[in-house]
């Protein structure tokens, strides 16, 4: 009898991973329509350029957005 096999602890399967896997089985769709939501905002392409100029018409922040600190001229 080996080590692994006295500390070995009886499959263990939590309520939500119990969950999940019988709902998969009740509506085995579901992973296609998951993987199409992704799909719509995700895996997508980046455009370089347009992240370039979205870059380049960033304004800076300053650093209390709530109240402007603007210094006093007395």
């Amino acid at each position: 009898m080996s080590l692994a096999r006295i500390f070995q602890r009886p499959h263990y399967r939590s309520d939500a991973t119990q969950f999940i896997e019988d709902l998969k089985q009740t509506r085995p769709e579901l992973d296609r329509k998951q993987r199409e939501g992704r799909a719509l905002l995700w895996d997508r392409r980046i455009d370089r350029d347009l992240q370039a100029e979205f870059r380049a018409g960033k304004v800076a922040q300053s650093g209390y957005v709530y109240y402007d600190m603007a210094p006093s001229t007395e």
